[in-house]
């Protein structure tokens, strides 16, 4: 086992800004030193000037393998996903067959084991008709269960109280997290209806907020919030998009939380005034609303009322998103390798200290997940770490965009920071912009009963 000495770094980690060396060996984080107590390591990375943060968890994407590998697979994303310092990603269950059997999460899992170069979990998905096995799933070894409450991609609707009930005990006697999809699927109905009639196929994008209302994620969020009350469940809110549902949820640190709230980067990023330029690259589900709930998200952030930031990484291609039908055109966009430099910006702009920032995509989803030594810069934690340079510009286009799809939402913009080092269990994935094939990466593992 090869020891690695990362140097010179300014560490970014539990609240703390602080200068140290870290040394690795093998996997694991061996010690953190005073800056130039040893210099003795197999290899020696000068990080002068870098920050050395805990390498990202992404609880929420889309990496399409098996069935959709036209718009991305598990190596193509996780590539792109390690050039973005995600050290480790959960993938949701809407894909092809979707994951609804203990047998296909199995499946599953040997293609990440075969292909991913980041650490790997996967959501077990739910349907009206497979509770039997959804209550089969192992919290120590699968990070949570899926239920879409409003249909998307893969449309896994649940739609059954009964179901969405019985998970949700499930989840308080095991410590597994459900998550959900949390839109009012016959307000969406009625909302398309309308403008359809009204318009035709051809919708412009600027109606998609009405359609994919507010009204339809409140009323959504407020129903299921009350069923985990009611059930003790370990209830996850992912990507809210509006100021009004963030009422809903406890301005807290989110230990003791049993009801906790999720932000994307694409709602942190954009606005409805950002349609008109970027079309259907950031037509999401839910749907990017206005400026002002931009605002309310990223304060959210600060005060403890959003837990965790993800990205909903769910890669289309061009062809695809390029339909003038708005109803075919498909929700979801590529964003692994450019959630973090998009964070970051917003650190420029003064909106998130590094500190929130690494509490809300590392350390948060540990405790929330209870992940097994990973999410923080500890002694005897994996050596899932990143290395950033805040002060190197560079802009987005397709010559340095790894996502298959081949495009950004974020394509044309420039950010004024950059990964420079990913480290997966102690071994480089990605230098200066070079991916190197690990292989390190692992199945996550959860501090369960």
């Amino acid at each position: 086992m090869s020891t690695k000495l990362i140097t010179g770094a300014t560490i970014i980690n539990e609240g703390q800004n602080f200068k140290a060396d870290v040394l690795i060996d093998g996997e694991l984080i061996s010690k953190i030193l005073e800056p130039g107590t040893t210099k003795t390591a197999d290899e020696i990375i000068d990080a002068s000037g870098l920050y050395l943060i805990p390498g990202m968890i992404d609880d929420q994407v889309h990496f399409r393998d098996p069935g959709l590998t036209h718009k991305g697979d598990l190596y193509t994303e996780s590539r792109a996903a390690v050039a973005g310092g995600i050290t480790s990603f959960m993938e949701m269950p809407n894909t092809v067959p979707r994951c609804l059997s203990q047998e296909l999460l199995k499946d599953k899992y040997k293609l990440g084991a075969e292909k991913s170069l980041a650490n790997f979990s996967f959501y077990m998905g739910t349907a009206n008709d497979n509770l039997e096995e959804v209550l089969k799933t192992d919290p120590s070894t699968v990070c949570g269960i899926k239920i879409f409450l409003g249909a998307s991609t893969g449309n896994m609707l649940v739609d059954n109280p009964e179901v969405i009930e019985a998970v949700l005990r499930y989840s308080a006697e095991t410590g597994l997290i459900v998550t959900v999809h949390s839109e009012d699927e016959d307000t969406i109905i009625a909302n398309s209806n309308k403008y359809r009639e009204e318009h035709g196929e051809e919708l412009d994008l600027k109606y998609h907020p009405e359609i994919r209302s507010r009204e339809a994620c409140y009323k959504c969020t407020q129903n299921i919030i009350e069923l985990a009350k009611k059930t003790k469940g370990n209830l996850h809110v992912l990507h809210l998009s509006t100021a009004e549902e963030l009422e809903l949820f406890e301005a807290a640190d989110i230990d003791g939380k049993h009801i906790t709230a999720e932000a994307c980067v694409h709602h942190l990023s954009f606005s409805d005034e950002d349609y008109a330029s970027r079309g259907a690259r950031i037509k999401w589900n839910p749907a990017i609303k206005k400026p002002s709930d931009r605002a309310a998200i990223q304060a959210a952030v600060n005060n403890g009322r959003i837990d965790i930031i993800a990205t909903d990484h769910a890669p289309h291609t061009l062809e695809e998103k390029s339909s003038k039908n708005y109803f075919k055109c498909p929700a979801g966009g590529p964003l692994v390798q450019h959630a973090l430099v998009a964070l970051l910006e917003l650190h420029h702009q003064g909106v998130f200290s590094l500190e929130t920032i690494v509490e809300k995509t590392s350390h948060n989803i540990a405790r929330r997940y209870k992940v097994h030594k990973r999410g923080y810069i500890r002694e005897g934690y994996y050596a899932d770490l990143c290395l950033l340079d805040l002060n190197s510009p560079w802009t987005v286009d397709s010559s340095n965009t790894l996502y298959k799809c081949g495009w950004s939402p974020f394509d044309g913009d420039s950010f004024k920071s950059q990964i420079k080092y990913t480290l997966v269990n102690g071994q480089i994935a990605y230098n200066s912009g070079e991916i190197v094939e690990a292989n390190s990466a692992q199945r996550i593992r959860f501090d369960r009963i």
